[in-house]
């Protein structure tokens, strides 16, 4: 897909940044951004110039689920330029998911090396294989050696400690990484704290790789910054995406997060298409329960509705909880007379 790389995101000042080739990915979120979300938010909002799939699990063989599959099957992401992902610490099953990729006509894969759920780093998959590195070695030679796609690598800087990562990197520095992804956190830190960016400005100074900055970016003058760091090539975004749906985007973005008439047309869209597909409308609610944490904390009054959202178990209370956030929202904007200006996260 062609895209014109051109940041028009709005600053903190109203004004618009400085025109600059610099491509932002919407980042994977397990359970949340499938191919029902990635392409609802293309149509409402857009400027994404990559999306990464939710990583796919390979199993022996490299055979995916059929749900898996389903999510990034090219007839399910027209219109927006998709790189799947890939969970494994099997450097044959790698290669066998990534030309099944290749087949479905992906010209790219990323790595999961980042992932810090318990369940993935007991197994020494995500963020838990950066625990080994002679064996992470091992896996890399043989994929940069055999994948028919090139491959992205999505880290963490560690699993316990930062001072692990110049090791890692050294490590890195020996493939052919079409894009380092790093989020400056270690394993043991998951999502709290600050990131560690003084850590990926080690990375600006010593990858021999083209860098992707992703951690925490949730506002213009964070997106100005890394733009103006040479090595720095991108910015992932995920769930600054999901908490201020459109806060930024490329050419081509339809609306910002400001517009809370086309976030009532995407959330209704958005379960729309989950009750299409699902069996039992409890699973889409589940969906928009999920997506509405992010999402609830950015309007004025949100508090009791947030409340309502989670306890109900029942579609008619969740749509009338939603129709009176917005309601109420949308009559406070106008008596205010200005625009709504989205909450820092």
């Amino acid at each position: 897909m062609a895209v014109n790389h051109i940041v028009d995101c709005i600053s903190a000042g109203g004004t618009l940044a400085e025109a600059k080739s610099f491509p932002i990915y919407f980042a994977p979120l397990e359970g949340i951004t499938g191919y029902i979300f990635r392409t609802t938010y293309e149509k409402y909002y857009g400027g994404i110039d990559k999306y990464f799939s939710p990583f796919v699990v390979t199993r022996d063989g490299g055979i995916m689920k059929n749900k898996e599959l389903r999510d990034i099957l090219p007839e399910n992401n027209q219109g927006i330029d998709l790189v799947p992902q890939i969970l494994t610490s099997q450097a044959q099953n790698f290669i066998q998911a990534a030309s099944q990729m290749e087949a479905l006509g992906y010209g790219e894969v990323n790595l999961n090396l980042g992932c810090p759920s318990g369940t993935v780093v007991s197994k020494g998959r995500g963020a838990g294989f950066l625990a080994n590195l002679l064996s992470l070695g091992r896996f890399l030679d043989e994929i940069f050696d055999k994948s028919p796609c090139e491959i992205s690598i999505k880290t963490r800087i560690g699993v316990e400690d930062v001072e692990e990562f110049p090791a890692i990197l050294k490590l890195y520095n020996q493939y052919p990484i079409k894009e380092l992804i790093i989020h400056p956190r270690t394993r043991r830190e998951f999502y709290r704290g600050i990131p560690h960016r003084d850590v990926f400005l080690y990375a600006c100074r010593h990858s021999a790789n083209p860098l992707c900055y992703n951690g925490d970016v949730v506002e213009m003058k964070e997106m100005k910054m890394f733009a103006e760091t040479s090595i720095c090539r991108s910015v992932m975004i995920g769930r600054g995406f999901l908490a201020r749906p459109g806060f930024c985007g490329n050419a081509g973005r339809k609306a910002d997060d400001g517009d809370k008439v086309v976030l009532k047309a995407f959330v209704e869209e958005l379960l729309g298409r989950y009750r299409e597909v699902m069996s039992g409308e409890i699973h889409a609610l589940h969906k928009m329960k999920e997506l509405w944490i992010y999402l609830a904390p950015h309007f004025t009054n949100y508090q009791k509705y947030l409340k309502k959202i989670k306890k109900t178990n029942k579609m008619g209370e969740y749509l009338a909880t939603v129709e009176q956030l917005f309601e109420e929202e949308l009559s406070s904007l106008l008596k205010g007379g200005g625009a709504y200006e989205g909450k820092e996260i």
